[in-house]
């Protein structure tokens, strides 16, 4: 009999297409081994298929992953259309159209690739296991275990797009380590500027609504493999990860605006630029795949001092306090009027300027959160560039 979803595996950090590997991992390798697919932080944009770039990796890719990271061998291949003669035994993996998935909130909405688990009981019936974790505008997708009559099951996939019997691998992977693999801050730009001047701006934010959600959940996936395998996350990749929740929220927001016929927000893709830029600086403390600075960790230490210090400063209070974590809303001298000077004066000291758009109280409230904004100036203004001057 199939297995349900192991309940340990944290399916929201996964795309369609991994989090059926990870079932795998963890059903094969034992709790936790799923969180080794974040080892890796990325940003390698390729052309789509209609031209804008996409961070979507492909299943190819997503089976190379799991090779590599998961002790996840791949049997066999199949592409061809007909799923009656494919055996459905365990470690079967298969990429369909979720738009004839019945199981998913996709079904009958909208056309996308997307992978469950599938086996026959003996019976005639064939259990599926999907642990696709989502909000959808059509309902929520949750991890689960289904059972179809075959019939169903070979309606439901009429063409599926792969077929792939999965094994354990006869050798389990070595110690995981974190590393980036992230393209210089020329691909940043090139990336945000195709999206910025591609002219049908529904179908470009139709498809920068995916991929910061791509972006999102990778960046939350490696945050998890580090707390879990080190190096250890600092609260700065906290922030970092709410800024990019919340980016994905701000994209989605957008395109609903233009679908009614509404101006487009104009801060939504400087400040992807921002975050994209800022990954490789708050994850800097990784082995570096790309080009990083080695003296980030240096530099992000000086920075909190020297925040730390200016709102100690106007304040009136102590700096170690701060640098522990104590809101600066906590200290009885604070208020709207201190928090002003408080940005005026990282600007003096720091020779830069707040966005606009981050000067919001939920920004302004503690020392790491001040930092974050800074941090994500680091390509647009000299303000971490001159303490490493200093």
């Amino acid at each position: 009999m199939m297995r349900t979803p192991p309940p340990a595996v944290a399916y929201e950090l996964f795309d369609c297409l991994q989090v059926n590997l990870a079932v795998l991992a963890d059903r094969w390798h034992g709790p936790g081994t799923h969180l080794r697919l974040g080892a890796t932080l990325r940003f390698g944009p390729e052309t789509g298929a209609d031209g804008l770039p996409t961070v979507a990796r492909t299943v190819e890719q997503h089976l190379a992953d799991a090779r590599n990271a998961l002790g996840i061998a791949v049997r066999a291949l199949h592409r061809a259309p007909a799923t009656t003669d494919v055996p459905l035994t365990e470690g079967c993996y298969v990429v369909s159209d979720a738009y004839h998935l019945p199981w998913v909130p996709y079904f009958q909405q909208r056309h996308m690739a997307h992978s469950f688990l599938a086996e026959t009981d003996g019976t005639g019936d064939v259990n599926v296991v999907d642990g696709y974790h989502n909000e959808t505008p059509w309902g929520s997708a949750r991890p689960g275990l289904w059972t179809l009559p075959a019939q169903d099951f070979i309606a439901a996939v009429p063409s599926p797009a792969l077929i792939a019997e999965l094994a354990p691998a006869a050798e389990r992977p070595g110690a995981p380590a974190a590393a980036l693999d992230l393209a210089g801050p020329e691909a940043v730009d090139a990336y945000v500027d195709a999206y910025a001047r591609y002219p049908d701006r529904n179908a470009a934010l139709s498809q920068l609504t995916l991929e910061t959600w791509f972006l999102a959940r990778s960046r939350k996936l490696h945050a998890a493999f580090r707390a879990e395998f080190g190096p250890s996350p600092d609260s700065v990749v906290g922030t970092h990860l709410r800024a990019w929740d919340s980016l994905t929220e701000q994209t989605y927001l957008a395109l609903r605006r233009v679908e009614r016929g509404r101006t487009e927000p104009p801060a939504l893709l400087p400040r992807l630029r921002e975050q994209l830029h800022a990954d490789g600086v708050v994850f800097g403390d990784a082995p570096a795949a790309g080009d990083i600075a080695e003296s980030a960790s240096a530099v992000g230490a000086e920075l909190r001092g020297i925040v730390a210090g200016v709102a100690a400063a106007v304040l009136g209070t102590g700096v170690e306090p701060l640098l522990n974590g104590q809101l600066l809303s906590d200290v009885p001298r604070f208020s709207s009027f201190r928090i002003v000077e408080i940005v005026e004066r990282l600007e003096e000291e720091l020779h830069f300027e707040f966005d606009a758009d981050d000067l919001v109280p939920e920004n302004l409230h503690d020392i790491d959160a001040i930092c974050a904004i800074v941090r994500r100036s680091l390509y647009a203004e000299p303000a971490l560039a001159h303490l490493e001057e200093a």
